[in-house]
């Protein structure tokens, strides 16, 4: 049987963590596997699952995404489906930013008026997964829920960084705690499959992916003045709802760090990656971008996008993104080049190439990159080294970052001739 569902998929605030990815566009908008945005993870789950009634809370640098979303997303004016922006805005009953993901919901609910639905599906618009959606509704509908919390086990490291929860034998959750320390936190395993426990996998952690039947979430914000659902709003549900926990095995990534990010798009190359972008369709903005050409390039484990022209002499698990050019000689390996926004003009290229002040868009000749990531219309001259790992401490310079050994190049940033990273 098919539910009315409205999803509200959170936009997130500052992304500090995803530093410099997150300087000039918010987390959801920060492109991943070459030619997708983070946003598109959780609307294309929503659509293959048969739900089009989207809103997308957007709140800090949010230009781009908003531009993503109106151009990606434009249904049949015979559908009664949507994607739609629902911006932090000054009214008569606030004029501050959101505060939290239950404030962010608490202030655009009234939206939801104009809607007909009979759960509310609430999503993070900065996780890389594939979930049946669908699914989750159901286990919630069959088994009387007011609530149900999409949960996944993970190690007692990982668990610190999550809220935990434990449940009974009917998956009704009987606890709940937001981050746990080190020590609180070892008092908080819970039963979980044979193939997990061997994992050392035995915390149920919360994915941030919650359903609430039509009135639970209104009541509940109405009630509790609290701005987040993880700590203040949820913990309060358990003792006076029926709670429930979806336990799912998939795989799952909170895109949060750089070196998350990094795993996951390089995770990729693999022969069978863990997010297989070739099982379900992630749907985007469509560009009418010609087939890439590749000349002399050996290639292996690597993502190529659409519109590059590669000259490179060796590209190794790496993710290529749309329209990216690469200079003869240059060796790139364990690198996400997100590529460009626009094309440089061929006789612009060549006037660049000879007097490399600054040089063209794109990577040039004879570089060697590894452990990187080159962010939007970077532009990286001829004899160019960059190497990332373990031997960097981290820092924050003009034209790049360091986190966690992985050199970050900024969007827009200018690496001249000969110039050596992390060599």
């Amino acid at each position: 049987m098919a539910h009315k569902v409205v999803s509200l998929i959170l936009g997130g605030g500052r992304g500090s963590r995803l530093y410099p990815l997150t300087q000039q566009r918010s987390k959801p908008a920060v492109p991943i596997a070459g030619k997708y945005r983070l946003v598109d993870i959780p609307i294309s789950n929503c659509l293959n699952s048969g739900y089009n009634k989207i809103f997308v809370l957007t709140q800090f640098n949010s230009a781009s995404l908003n531009t993503h979303i109106k151009n990606a997303y434009n249904f049949s004016i015979f559908s009664k489906g949507f994607v739609d922006i629902l911006a932090a805005e000054q009214t008569n009953e606030g004029d501050r930013w959101f505060q939290g993901t239950a404030d962010a919901v608490r202030r655009t609910h009234k939206h939801l008026l104009n809607v007909d639905y009979d759960y509310v599906l609430v999503l993070s618009g900065d996780q890389l997964y594939q979930m049946d959606y669908s699914a989750l509704v159901d286990f919630h509908v069959q088994n009387g829920g007011h609530i149900t919390i999409a949960t996944i086990p993970v190690n007692v490291a990982d668990a610190t960084g999550f809220g935990i929860l434990k449940a009974n034998e009917a998956n009704v959750i009987t606890a709940f705690t937001e981050k746990p320390n080190k020590e609180e936190v070892l008092n908080w395993s819970s039963e979980v499959s044979s193939e997990m426990a061997k994992c050392g996998r035995n915390y149920l952690a919360s994915m941030g992916i919650y359903v609430f039947s039509k009135g639970v979430l209104l009541n509940l914000l109405l009630a509790n003045p609290g701005m987040d659902f993880g700590k203040e709003i949820l913990p309060d549900a358990i003792n006076k709802y029926k709670v429930l926990s979806y336990q799912f095995d998939g795989y799952w990534t909170d895109i949060g760090t750089i070196k998350s990010f990094f795993d996951a798009n390089i995770g990729l190359t693999a022969d069978v990656p863990d997010f297989n972008l070739f099982d379900e369709t992630v749907f985007t903005r469509a560009r009418m971008l010609p087939p890439s050409k590749v000349s002399g390039t050996t290639l292996n484990n690597t993502v190529i996008a659409d519109g590059c022209i590669l000259n490179a002499d060796k590209l190794e698990r790496s993710v290529i993104g749309i329209r990216s050019r690469i200079g003869e000689g240059t060796v790139i390996k364990s690198t996400y080049m997100m590529g460009s926004d626009h094309y440089e003009q061929l006789e612009e290229v060549i006037e660049l190439g000879n007097t490399q002040k600054p040089p063209p868009v794109g990577v040039g000749e004879r570089c060697y990159i590894e452990n990187a990531i080159l962010d939007k219309n970077c532009r990286i001259g001829n004899d160019v080294r960059i190497k990332g790992g373990p031997h960097l401490e981290d820092g924050d310079f003009q034209t790049h970052a360091i986190c966690d050994g992985i050199v970050v190049v900024k969007k827009n940033a200018v690496i001249s001739n000969g110039v050596s990273i992390g060599c």
